[in-house]
């Protein structure tokens, strides 16, 4: 019975476990290998010295944190000058995550292509910075390493569905919100899992190692809201590994944004959403937090893109909508509040 459920598992989306597998071994070279070429010597100019230091935002006085973020400006100081003197932008992105960031399973090594929402908002701030698309340097960066490679400055910001929260206010600075999500539950047709409730007790629930969805699960099981008994201890490095240990067997559960849940259900019709998600939160490009002016142009470069009818929304009919559907509540963009 389980071998017939793996091989259905397998089948999903051209065998979405098979090319998750490979893509897992793939992300151990992910921290040394970018997508495209290297970057000389992997400094992107970005939080160096000499840069204004943004305003911290502690934990304690963090209410509402998608609207933190400084105010547009088109101002050029040393990050952004950097950037156009190095002439391309280096991003962190996913490469596994079905519709946001993903390897065009029709390409060539010599032609890798990368698609998905993210990776055209990436492409529309390089274009306003540099004056095209293409003058673009993607880096693969797993879950768990965003913050460490913004602060070390091997990229000058990440476009990975990334949740602005106040934590992480400490360490990077965000933009805007450019999507609004909230976490779910995503567990096999068969399962008696029917969403984030009691009937997660007894299983095994996977979630991303330095994810929100673990922040929430760690949180709510030491206050009781979940049962004592739902084991929270498998965490991955890519979301995506947590499908794969889904097929597998190996847990019950996956917790995670309910925007990447319902592409990975696209992937696998052996699994599915269970509920409605619980939580609500927005994904923003992440950037050093010395680096205001670029935070500030993005914030530019974001006014105009969701009203471009070529913009965000022809992005998401593109890529999310198949999946999200036109009247999600996700299928408008959030509306932009600054501090």
């Amino acid at each position: 019975m389980r071998a017939r459920r793996l091989r259905a598992g397998l089948r999903g989306w051209g065998g979405v476990g098979a090319m998750a597998v490979v893509c897992a071994l793939a992300a151990l070279f992910a921290l040394l290998l970018p997508l495209t070429q290297g970057d000389g010597d992997g400094s992107t100019g970005v939080g160096g010295p000499g840069l204004a230091d943004g305003t911290r935002v502690r934990a304690e006085e963090c209410e509402d944190p998608q609207d933190l973020s400084l105010a547009p400006s088109a101002a050029e100081g040393a990050s952004v000058a950097a950037i156009r003197k190095r002439g391309y932008l280096s991003v962190g992105v996913d490469q596994n995550s079905y519709r946001w960031g993903y390897r065009n399973p029709n390409s060539t090594e010599k032609d890798v292509q990368l698609e998905g929402f993210d990776i055209d908002l990436a492409r529309r701030i390089a274009d306003d910075l540099l004056g095209s698309p293409d003058k673009i340097r993607f880096k693969a960066i797993p879950t768990n390493q965003r913050v460490p490679a913004i602060q070390s400055g091997r990229v000058d910001m990440v476009v990975r569905t990334m949740t602005i929260t106040c934590s992480r206010l400490e360490q990077v600075a965000f933009s805007a919100p450019y999507f609004l999500t909230g976490q779910q539950v995503l567990a096999p047709v068969s399962s008696t899992v029917e969403g984030y409730d009691d009937t997660l007790a007894g299983t095994r629930v996977c979630s991303a190692a330095g994810s929100t969805a673990y922040d929430k699960l760690d949180a709510d099981r030491r206050s009781g809201e979940l049962d004592a008994s739902a084991d929270i201890s498998t965490t991955v490095p890519n979301q995506l590994d947590c499908l794969v240990r889904l097929q597998l067997g190996l847990v019950d559960a996956v917790v995670t944004d309910g925007a990447l849940a319902a592409s990975q259900a696209a992937q696998d019709p052996t699994v599915e959403l269970k509920g409605e998600r619980f939580t609500t939160e927005y994904y923003g490009v992440a950037m050093n937090r010395k680096a205001t002016d670029l935070v500030r142009r993005v914030n530019r470069i974001l006014e105009r893109y969701r009203v471009d009818p070529d913009g965000w929304r022809a992005s998401y009919d593109k890529w999310l909508g198949p999946t999200l559907g036109a009247d999600s509540e996700s299928a408008t963009p959030p509306v932009p509040k600054y501090k």
